[in-house]
């Protein structure tokens, strides 16, 4: 099956480690949208809303510490937006979960657009600023959020 996301490097922040993060994201995404056509039933599709939620969390940890430890003068307005998303996607397990919204095409495009938009407007903005104050673009191991990643889900 074609992924409903394709990562391209026009999402890339040019971090590895962001952008690694981003497309697990990204994954997750593409596994609901998998789930959601092959018929799976809400339950698989809101475990795997579950799973991105939290591991949306997590991400925005990370960003948001790189950006207290890097003095990123973004950072009040950056963790302003993380809290509207949080909001947001809790507000949207709320009402798949009451049966006040389908699972469906309108909630992989809100889904959709708001990964691509947030990664290409508002990421794009610090990912200069960390390179600059000395953030590695490469990673020499497996992203630490993988690993972390991966224990929690077992």
């Amino acid at each position: 099956m074609r992924n409903f996301i394709t990562w391209t490097d026009e999402l890339s922040v040019g971090i590895e480690e962001i952008d690694e993060q981003h497309k697990v994201l990204v994954g997750l995404i593409n596994r609901m949208h998998d789930a959601i056509h092959q018929r799976h039933g809400s339950a698989v599709v809101e475990g795997i809303l579950a799973e991105l939620a939290e591991y949306t969390r997590i991400h925005f940890a990370v960003e948001e510490s790189l950006m207290r430890i890097l003095n990123f003068p973004g950072y009040a307005e950056h963790h302003d937006l993380h809290e509207e998303l949080t909001e947001q996607m809790v507000d949207l397990q709320n009402k798949i979960a009451t049966g006040k919204h389908a699972i469906g095409f309108e909630l992989m495009h809100f889904l959709k657009v708001w990964l691509s938009k947030h990664i290409m407007e508002e990421d794009m903005q610090y990912s200069g600023f960390f390179l600059a104050a000395g953030a590695n673009p490469k990673l020499g191991n497996r992203s630490w959020v993988e690993r972390l990643w991966s224990n929690i889900r077992g």
